[in-house]
């Protein structure tokens, strides 16, 4: 599955430590969290939510992480969380961190599921995908925040995309929490991104893949209430 090169370039952290799980990373990480690592995961966040002042709130909650421990904790949860959502038809699930924040998982589901051309309507198979996501992730993992982003191909025109994004996103939101029992409360951000050219993808020879294109992405980082017990040391 292609990625997109925006994404790829939030996502590439920890130079030289691509073998390492979320586990690993967070022990090097936890040592210099607080005030700076606080700003790179809301850097983050508001990058992938679409909004910096949400980021900057997140940011400063993360801030109160301290020390290798608390990293490493969260690192743990996010790891179980990842491998929870690759075992989910249909998903991929990769690590994503800032250069000097907290560690965060993004879920693309297979794209080709989803939706039609010019359709916000969840097909059956994406149904049952996403129950199996929310029974087995989000139902589990109540402690991870989660962000919904939609994306839409360049076909059609930059409003009708725009609003076509959005309303996949929350396609995907109201499936999530009216049908499978997800708490409103722990999706934090349901944004579209219509056809914003940096996010549309694009194989090998430079052509846009449209099935692709039309996607939902699903990011899932740590909640006030993971960093809490991370600060603590009761995270399990």
């Amino acid at each position: 599955m292609k990625i997109m090169a925006a994404v790829m370039a939030a996502a590439m952290v920890l130079s030289g430590c691509g073998s390492l799980n979320n586990t690993g990373k967070g022990a090097i990480i936890g040592t210099t969290a607080g005030g700076a690592a606080g700003a790179g995961i809301g850097a983050l966040v508001g990058k992938l939510t679409g909004n910096t002042k949400k980021g900057a709130i997140i940011g400063a909650a993360a801030g109160t992480v301290a020390g290798a421990t608390a990293g490493t904790l969260i690192g743990r949860k996010m790891d179980k969380a990842k491998a929870a959502a690759a075992a989910v038809a249909n998903a991929e699930a990769e690590s994503i961190k800032d250069g000097k924040g907290l560690d965060a998982v993004k879920v693309t589901f297979d794209n080709g599921i989803l939706f039609a051309v010019g359709k916000a309507t969840l097909t059956p198979k994406a149904q049952s995908s996403l129950k199996q996501f929310a029974d087995n992730v989000l139902n589990v993992y109540t402690d991870c925040d989660v962000a919904i982003c939609g994306f839409a191909s360049s076909d059609g025109s930059d409003a009708t995309n725009l609003t076509l994004s959005q309303g996949r996103a929350s396609a995907v939101k109201n499936y999530l929490t009216g049908t499978c029992g997800v708490s409103n409360a722990q999706i934090k951000s349901t944004d579209g991104y219509g056809e914003d050219p940096q996010y549309l993808i694009f194989d090998a020879n430079g052509k846009e893949d449209r099935n692709a294109s039309r996607r939902v992405e699903v990011y899932l980082y740590a909640s006030d209430a993971m960093i809490a017990a991370a600060n603590a040391g009761t995270l399990k």
